[in-house]
């Protein structure tokens, strides 16, 4: 059996993979967002893409555009990096829904306002590495999520030297949730290690 030496090589039927591990994972956050905001959260099936870095930094407003970015390190079975990034939109929706705040800037945010986002970064990266691990038997491990605030180009940079000798590429999973009038997009940003995506692909019967 061949196996996968860089990300570029992932064919449709890889891509299909990690569109159902977005599917769970997506699905987990929202039902975790629903209760955290006692509201009713929907999602929409997420776009899965392997992107350039460049091309990532695009999809996210650009190289200045300042977010949130919420990176947690993987272990166990699967090493590499996942990381949620927050764009202002979605900052504002979830700190409206539970500080009742009105005005949300993603530079000016509040200990209490990065808490609370920080506490919903952790959601998310449970819920998808709970996917993975519910469709392959492997064990993951993260670390503790480290939160910050930058532009798109600095926050990215830092999948692009942790992982930089495996692939300038990342998978790139938009999720759109739907909550009350609020369509807001988040993105999730997974960059394992070539040996780790494959024996995810080996323990999912995908061949090369």
């Amino acid at each position: 059996m061949m196996s996968i030496q860089r990300l570029e090589q992932l064919n449709e039927m890889h891509i299909d993979v990690l569109k159902e591990i977005g599917n769970i994972g997506a699905g987990n956050a929202a039902t975790s967002l629903s209760k955290m905001l006692d509201t009713e959260v929907n999602m929409t099936t997420p776009v899965v893409k392997i992107l350039d870095i460049t091309d990532a930094a695009n999809l996210l407003g650009g190289p200045e555009n300042v977010v949130i970015g919420i990176l947690s390190k993987l272990g166990g079975d699967i090493e590499g990096i996942m990381m949620f990034i927050i764009e202002q939109e979605f900052a504002k929706s979830v700190l409206t829904s539970l500080l009742g705040v009105q005005e949300v800037s993603c530079d000016r945010l509040t200990d209490m306002e990065l808490s609370a986002i920080s506490e919903i970064g952790n959601i998310m990266i449970a819920a998808y590495t709970g996917s993975i691990g519910t469709l392959s038997g492997m064990n993951l491990k993260t670390t503790v999520p480290a939160i910050t605030v930058d532009m798109v180009g600095a926050i990215l940079s830092v999948p692009a030297i942790e992982m930089g000798s495996v692939s300038d590429k990342i998978i790139f999973i938009e999720d759109d949730f739907l909550s009350g009038k609020d369509d807001v997009t988040a993105n999730m940003l997974l960059v394992p290690s070539i040996e780790s995506l494959n024996r995810l692909m080996e323990k999912l019967g995908i061949q090369l």
